[in-house]
């Protein structure tokens, strides 16, 4: 093991999930379960809530998706940006991964699954919306809880943090063409507009903000004070996520009680592209001879969504009622566990990868 593996790895030896993000699946039935009674208890609030937009933009989810996303932008330095240079190679994967193979990959196996073999088991109206839900979420890479995955493999820091501010600053960019690109070739009208909306309110001002902060944090007290920061926020991101779910789920109770089989087999595309994207950035890794501390978090960062871009955005491209909808909360559902399963199997793995090396 290098030494560079050695440092990353005693410092993941005391890297812990929080509570709230180690059992975020239960957190998520309980908002189904919440969202679904107050969706049926209270029809007139939650349809006052849907109507409060401009642009076709929700203004209440506008502000949680601010409360989730801003608070996680902070712990990126996109000063990090200067060490791409000295990881470029290991980049390399991650980088192909991410935008040449996970959009397309789940782009293919949404067309596979909820139009030709799924078809005759889910509502005729909602497939399109289905698709389109599922290409949202893999359209753009984690940003937030990679870390607590790469943390968890042992992962090299300092590739995860340059990764990570990397990803970011090309989905300014890429994530809107993207979408738009793939939801054309499925046949799904394009609101173009509402989209590049979205990609200024949930991405670009979101990472001014964040970096505006934590420069503001930085100056005035230093890491420990930034840290502290983090520390206070991480339960209001999650709060907002959560409040965002329940309202969410207030809106497509209905459909939930009227189409249980649903959520199951939305879930079967998304297992299958997290398992063969982590599973194929993995296997390049290994081939091209890189570190096991660096692998881990490639294969977790390759595997991983940023499934509350994907939650807001669908909200604003399809509406709260939609399948988009619907099918971008199947991937918040089961983020967590499957996640859990890819560090395991990265772990378990360690003497096997690194016989090649």
């Amino acid at each position: 093991m290098s030494a560079q593996c050695e440092i990353a790895a005693k410092q993941a030896s005391s890297a812990r999930m929080g509570f709230f993000e180690r059992y975020l699946t239960l957190w998520v039935f309980l908002c189904i379960l919440v969202g679904i009674s107050l969706g049926h208890g209270f029809p007139t609030l939650f349809q006052t809530l849907g109507h409060l937009e401009i642009s076709q933009i929700n203004i209440p989810v506008a502000i949680l998706i601010w409360l989730m996303i801003i608070p996680m932008l902070i712990k990126v330095d996109f000063h990090a940006l200067h060490h791409v240079k000295e990881h470029w190679r290991r980049m390399g994967v991650t980088l192909f991964i991410n935008w040449a193979v996970k959009p397309f990959s789940m782009a293919l196996l949404a067309w596979l699954f909820i139009r030709v073999l799924f078809a005759p088991l889910l509502p005729t109206d909602q497939i399109d919306s289905y698709i389109a839900g599922l290409i949202l979420l893999a359209a753009a890479p984690c940003t937030a809880m990679v870390f607590v995955w790469s943390n968890l493999s042992g992962g090299e820091p300092h590739f995860t943090l340059s990764q990570v501010a990397l990803n970011d600053t090309i989905m300014i960019f890429a994530f809107a063409p993207i979408v738009g690109f793939l939801l054309g070739l499925s046949s799904i009208t394009i609101p173009w507009d509402t989209l590049i909306l979205s990609v200024v309110l949930y991405i670009l001002v979101p990472v001014v903000i964040a970096q505006v902060w934590r420069s503001h944090l930085l100056k005035k007290g230093g890491e420990p004070v930034l840290v502290r920061t983090l520390d206070r926020l991480g339960s209001v991101s999650l709060s907002a996520l959560l409040a965002t779910l329940v309202l969410l789920f207030g809106f497509q109770g209905k459909q939930i009680l009227s189409q249980p089989l649903v959520i199951a087999l939305l879930a079967v595309p998304i297992l299958i592209q997290v398992y063969f994207n982590s599973g194929l950035a993995y296997l390049l890794n290994r081939k091209l001879g890189v570190a096991h501390c660096v692998a881990g978090p490639s294969a977790l960062i390759g595997a991983s969504n940023f499934f509350e871009l994907a939650v807001a955005t669908a909200i604003s491209l399809f509406g709260f009622e939609s399948g988009a909808a619907l099918a971008t909360v199947v991937g918040v559902l089961i983020e967590v566990p499957v996640m859990l399963s890819v560090v395991r199997i990265v772990n378990k793995s360690k003497h096997w990868y690194e016989s090649a090396r």
